[in-house]
């Protein structure tokens, strides 16, 4: 199964909620396009994870989503919260802020809730992590749900970092040829920007990315470069 198409935003006008409740907040940037996919309706098989806390908290979530049958909405929720931490660190720093009164952080969770439109699952789970003072290792919260949802799913994450943005037939494209390639039953693309690319886009996919593909003129160069090092050193010289 696959797609492409941008997740939900939270622009700047969350900015302006959170500079009302004394704490400066950088503007949020468009989010790239991200690919989602449909879950197989599995049950997810718990692993150890990097953090007991992290991963006790995200067994809870996706047990809570896979009992409401909410997994793909509270996924999006998830993904665009992270985006959302990454684009303003200030945001986590606000939430994190041990001086800061719990009402204060879920004032501010419900206005990210409403602006965003959470379903209401995952705004009860960011409250929870207020009470239970374990909003400050959200992020991590965050990203070991993203892993279990890969595990429910069956989806295979991967890099793809090009000189400009792709559109979303070109990331369709990339994960439809990433598919045939893995055999996974969905592919998850997480756009990257570099512009020392030149042009074209490298792919790195697999555990810790051990997989690549790489589409750019840069890499081409530097192939060619080695070539021409590697070569033996025969060619006559020209007299000028």
């Amino acid at each position: 199964h696959l797609s492409a198409r941008p997740g939900h935003l939270l622009r700047n006008k969350f900015c302006k909620m959170l500079a009302s409740s004394s704490c400066r907040c950088v503007s949020a940037r468009r989010v790239a396009a991200r690919g989602r996919f449909a879950s197989n309706g599995s049950r997810v098989t718990m692993k150890a994870a990097k953090s007991p806390v992290a991963s006790g908290y995200a067994n809870a979530l996706m047990e809570i989503a896979q009992a409401n049958n909410a997994v793909e909405a509270v996924h999006n929720d998830v993904d665009n919260m992270s985006a959302l931490l990454r684009e303003s660190k200030d945001t986590l720093k606000f939430l994190a802020n041990p001086v800061l009164i719990a009402s204060k952080k879920k004032d501010v969770l419900a206005k990210i809730a409403k602006e965003a439109e959470f379903n209401a699952f995952t705004l009860n789970f960011l409250s929870l992590l207020v009470d239970k003072k374990r909003i400050n290792a959200v992020e991590s919260i965050l990203e070991e749900f993203e892993t279990l949802y890969c595990e429910v799913t069956e989806t295979q994450v991967a890099t793809v970092t090009s000189a400009v943005q792709l559109e979303n037939e070109q990331q369709f494209l990339i994960a439809k040829k990433l598919q045939e390639l893995t055999g996974a039953k969905n592919i998850k693309l997480k756009p990257e920007i570099d512009e020392d690319l030149i042009a074209g886009f490298v792919v790195r996919y697999g555990k810790d990315g051990s997989g690549m593909i790489d589409m750019s003129v840069k890499g081409r160069l530097e192939k060619l470069a080695a070539q021409m090092m590697a070569a033996p050193k025969s060619v006559t010289s020209v007299a000028m």
